[in-house]
């Protein structure tokens, strides 16, 4: 049965299944075991700068993320019925293999605890968009990650514009860049409702703190890494031009 905008547009019907990653927060960090609601609070001087609330929140953002975009993005590499969902797919792997990169050296030099496993919410992602098969597939994925990248966006604008720590402004400049291409690439899908994905991303529903939270790591578990796939390496996952196109009308 074709998919229709109409089905598209319902498929985050439901709480569970819309990501609000401006309220994630993960307190097993720098020896903090609560997450303090003023953002601005310096909770460390670092050579790069001070690290407040909010980078060290933003560091573990990124990390999450791609806990769940990563095997989102395999699975649509393997499962995805067009060209277009495909290539979604190889994008959101390589970049997400690219930023993880970034985002666990940065972790490293600040000292900061990251996650290897997203969070329930997050995983609930992957488990609905795994339940379905051929165009509902494509439907479900792209409705997801198309939302779940749009609030995003003005998080990573905001910590850029606010952040004092270098090392934080690098890995803002380079969400910002993975970002951008993966919504770009979703879109090319022909699949995004923008009603409905506006909709989603302006009106999130309130879940409680445990759905939003990764769960913190086994003491001395190694950091779980993530891989881009033989004969992707050379993938290109900056972010597109800002002047438009002959052919944009």
């Amino acid at each position: 049965m074709p998919i229709s905008r109409r089905m598209v547009g319902t498929v985050f019907v439901g709480g569970a299944l819309v990501l609000t990653l401006s309220a994630l927060a993960y307190p097993a960090m720098l020896g903090v075991e609560t997450t303090s609601a003023n953002q601005d609070r310096v909770i460390a001087n670092t050579q790069y700068g001070p690290l407040t609330e909010a980078d060290r929140d933003f560091v573990v953002k990124v990390r999450a993320a791609g806990l769940w975009e990563h095997p989102l993005g395999m699975m649509a590499m393997q499962r995805g019925t067009t060209a277009e969902m495909k290539e979604a797919g190889q994008h959101l792997v390589v970049g997400h293999a690219r930023l993880d990169l970034a985002c666990r050296k940065i972790a490293s030099e600040l000292n900061i605890t990251l996650p290897n496993q997203a969070s329930p919410q997050q995983q609930q992602f992957v488990a609905t968009v795994d339940s379905k098969t051929g165009k509902e597939f494509d439907a479900t994925g792209t409705a997801i990650m198309r939302v779940t990248h749009g609030q995003i966006f003005p998080v990573i604008a905001k910590v850029r514009a606010n952040t004092q720590n270098t090392m934080v402004r690098q890995l803002a400049d380079l969400a910002n860049d993975t970002v951008l291409d993966h919504i770009t690439v979703l879109e090319k899908t022909g699949l995004v409702n923008f009603d409905a994905n506006n909709f989603q991303q302006t009106t999130p529903p309130k879940l409680p703190k445990d759905q939003l939270t990764p769960p913190a790591p086994q003491p001395g578990a190694p950091v779980l890494t993530l891989a881009i796939p033989k004969g992707l390496e050379d993938l290109d996952t900056a972010s597109p031009t800002a002047l438009p196109s002959a052919d944009v009308k």
